[in-house]
Parts: C-alpha cells; sequence; structure tokens
C-alpha cells in the first residue's frame, strides 16, 4: 500500500525511509479492516439494486417506490449523521463503529421480512438512521492518522471499498438470488438480504477489539513512530487557524462549509445514480440471466475502483483538487447524455457505464480531500458531518428523481441526463467559490 507524498517540514527531521515507514505501517494496520467495513456496509445500503430484479414482481412495486425506498435510506442517514459524529469524538471510534455495525447489520438481514411499500419505506429509513456517522466517522478518523499531504490516496484507498462492494456484490448477490430461491421456502432476495447484513455485526464486534481510537492509544507503534506522525499533524493543524474551539458553531460560521455541502450534493446524485441503478440499466439493455447482469455489473464497478485510485494518485501527486473534480463531473453529464444513443448497443452501454463509474468514484475520492482542507481540527467532526448530512441530500434526489422518470417516461435516460448536469453545476460551484490551494 504505497502511500509516499511530500512530507510536512517536522517529518524532514526524520529519515525518509523512517517517515514512510511509519505511514505505511499505519495504512497496513487501519486500511484492510477499514475498507472490509466499508464494503460490507456498501453492500447492505445497495444490494436493493440486485433484490429489486426479483421483489418488484414478487411483491408488486413500481419503479416509483423502489427510487422511493433507496432514497429514503439517506433520509435516516442525514438526521443521525450529525449527532453520530460528535457523539463520536467523545466516546471514540471503536465503541461508535460498534454501535453502528451491529445495530445496521441486523436491520439489514430484517429486510427479508418487507412485504408492503410502506414496511420497505420504513425498514430503509431505519438502515439509514442505524448506518449514519459511518462514513463521516471513518472519515475524521483518517484525519487523526494521516496528514493532509498523504490522506487523498488513503481516501481513495477506504472508498475503493464501494467499488469493490460493486465489483463483488454483483456476483455474489445475483448468485445467491438464483441458487438459494426457495430453499426453505424463502425467495433468493430473502436470502440476500439475510446472508449480506450479518457479516457486519461480526466485523462491529472485531471493531471493537482491534481499532484504537488514537495514535497515542497505539502500542503497535514505537514512541519514535508516534512522534513523526503526531509532528505531522501538529505542523498541518499550525498551517491554518486552530480555531475557536466551538466545533459545531465555528463550522456553520464558515462559509465554505456550504458550498461543500453544495458540492457534495452534486457529487453524491451521480454516484449513487449508479450503485443503485447499473443493475437495471444492464438489463434494460437486453441482459435478462441475472448471473450475467451481475457479472457485467461488476465490470461496471472494477471501473470504478481503476478511477478511485488513478484520480485519487493523480491529485495527490498534484496537490490539485478543483480541476480534477470538475473533469471527472464533465466526463459524467457526457456519458449520461450518451447512454440512451446506445441504450441496444451491450458493449457501447457498459463502456460508457464503466467511463462514468471510474469518473464519479474519482470525482468522491477527489471531493473528499477538500473539506479537510478549510476545517480547522475544532470543527473537523461537526463541519464533515454536515457536508455529508445536508449535502447527502443528493443521495435521496438521485433515486427518488430516477424511478419517478422511469415510472412517469418509461425510460430510465432522462434522470441520468439530469443527474449528469447537476454534477457538472456542482464543479463549476467548487471552482468558482474555492481558491487554487
Amino acid at each position: 500500500m504505497n502511500i509516499s507524498q511530500p512530507t510536512h517540514a517536522f517529518s524532514e527531521a526524520y529519515a525518509a525511509h523512517e517517515v514512510e515507514s511509519t505511514y505505511r505501517k499505519i495504512a497496513f494496520r487501519l486500511m484492510p479492516f477499514l475498507i472490509i467495513c466499508y464494503i460490507v456496509s456498501y453492500l447492505d445500503r445497495a444490494n436493493i439494486s440486485y433484490a429489486k430484479l426479483q421483489f418488484m414482481s414478487d411483491l408488486g412495486f413500481s419503479e416509483a417506490a423502489y427510487g422511493l425506498g433507496a432514497g429514503l435510506f439517506f433520509v435516516g442517514y442525514v438526521l443521525f449523521e450529525v449527532p453520530s459524529n460528535l457523539w463520536m469524538q467523545r466516546i471514540g471510534a471503536r465503541r461508535t463503529l460498534l454501535r453502528i455495525m451491529i445495530l445496521w447489520g441486523l436491520i439489514s438481514s430484517a429486510m427479508m421480512f418487507v412485504n408492503t411499500p410502506m414496511q420497505f419505506y420504513v425498514m430503509r429509513f431505519l438502515l439509514g438512521a442505524a448506518e449514519a456517522g459511518f462514513f463521516p466517522g471513518v472519515i475524521l478518523y483518517l484525519t487523526y492518522w494521516f496528514p493532509a499531504s498523504r490522506r487523498g490516496r488513503v481516501t481513495g484507498y477506504f472508498m475503493m471499498g464501494a467499488a469493490t462492494a460493486g465489483i463483488i456484490g454483483g456476483p455474489v448477490s445475483t448468485w445467491i438470488m438464483v441458487h438459494m430461491a426457495g430453499l426453505h421456502g424463502l425467495h433468493g432476495w430473502q436470502w440476500l438480504f439475510l446472508l449480506e447484513g450479518l457479516p457486519a455485526v461480526a466485523l462491529g464486534v472485531v471493531a471493537f477489539y482491534y481499532l484504537c481510537d488514537r495514535p497515542e492509544e497505539a502500542n503497535w507503534l514505537s514512541d519514535r513512530e508516534k512522534s513523526i506522525l503526531q509532528g505531522d499533524l501538529a505542523a498541518e493543524q499550525v498551517s491554518r487557524q486552530s480555531g475557536s474551539g466551538h466545533g459545531l458553531r465555528e463550522a456553520l460560521a464558515n462559509p465554505k462549509l456550504y458550498v461543500g455541502m453544495v458540492g457534495y450534493f452534486c457529487v453524491l446524485v451521480s454516484f449513487n445514480a449508479i450503485g443503485f441503478w447499473a443493475p437495471t440499466i444492464i438489463r434494460d439493455v437486453g441482459v435478462s440471466d441475472l448471473l450475467q447482469v451481475g457479472l457485467l455489473s461488476s465490470a461496471v464497478f472494477l471501473a470504478g475502483a481503476v478511477g478511485t485510485y488513478v484520480v485519487g494518485y493523480s491529485s495527490d501527486l498534484r496537490m490539485e483538487r478543483r480541476w480534477h473534480l470538475a473533469v471527472c463531473s464533465l466526463v459524467i453529464a457526457v456519458c449520461f447524455a450518451l447512454l440512451p444513443l446506445v441504450a441496444h448497443n451491450l458493449p457501447l452501454a457498459i463502456a460508457l457505464l464503466s467511463l462514468a463509474a471510474a469518473a464519479s468514484y474519482g470525482c468522491f475520492v477527489v471531493f473528499w480531500t477538500i473539506p479537510q482542507s478549510f476545517l480547522t481540527a475544532s470543527s473537523k467532526a461537526s463541519g464533515i458531518a454536515l457536508i455529508t448530512s445536508l449535502g447527502g441530500i443528493g443521495a435521496f434526489v438521485s433515486p427518488t428523481l430516477v424511478g419517478w422518470m422511469k415510472t412517469s417516461t418509461g425510460s430510465i435516460y432522462p434522470g441520468l441526463t439530469i443527474l449528469g448536469l447537476i454534477t457538472l453545476f456542482g464543479a463549476l460551484v467548487l471552482l468558482i467559490a474555492l481558491p487554487r490551494k
């Protein structure tokens, strides 16, 4: 796991190989486990994109009902994200992840009992409320272990979990739905929810015993390694205003926070469109076999993983964020606009979806290096949570809008075109409102 980057002035007091060795050690200790947690998290929120290919006919749901249910996850998420992140500062990451992961795992498994649209809406809302705080909590947690010059790549590794979930989620989810259908009288989609929800419960327990809340508690780091890390983080904090100590009030008084909210809203609309609608798009192109849908979806998310790494690496290498995000947004908008023209050409449709996924996941990882550059230590937890909460309304709008448009027009593509334009608008806002450095 290569996270080599230019070091802070403090690190220059140490040999370069010592500094690199320290950050590699931290990355190998934390990142594999956090990525696995994110993979399970993303599977549990997005596996309905595969389950819908069966339960829509079994339960008689409309596309609009599916889109609303998919979006309601983020309403619960938005309402409980800020309190969760603020509470994490008090009780630490270990207890926070224990609570979050056990709750979301149990609720995700309980989705197997859904029979009506209202039950579907309630369970999706509860799943979002349970999972609230996981993503912003980990983003905050990474700021305790990596300085800004290394954070883009590390954040990229973490966010690769979403793409990895798509890569493995397609084949695994469709295999469960096809081969376990009818076992013990349960539908395939019921087995899907049950089996993919339980790993979160186990991982929550592991997180409690495996992670450390802060670097100073890490008995797997030497005193010298801790000194390197703490010196880099201290130097980074001195380089910008230290803040008043009133985190929430200070975050709300920062104009850049609201720019970040708008930007995140626009980034999320396309990001979630791919996550929740890629299997449907592939089926609508003419692929009827569920296992084939899963494999082709896996190829799309593999492109997303590549985009996460390549764009994150390029952004860190050049220490440039805004134009990376703008170019990725333009690619997304163009791909979404061209999709209707290849609606009956499977290879071209997969190519455009894959390119859009690579740009969207790249957009996502680059965005999350931006708020950390203008939020002070005291406002970081509340600022990140506010951006993910209020900006996360885009995650609700995305599947809801596409589902409504598909029910109204019979086509998924008008909704996707609108979302592409929204993403491009967000990139323009960030270009104009944020300074070059």
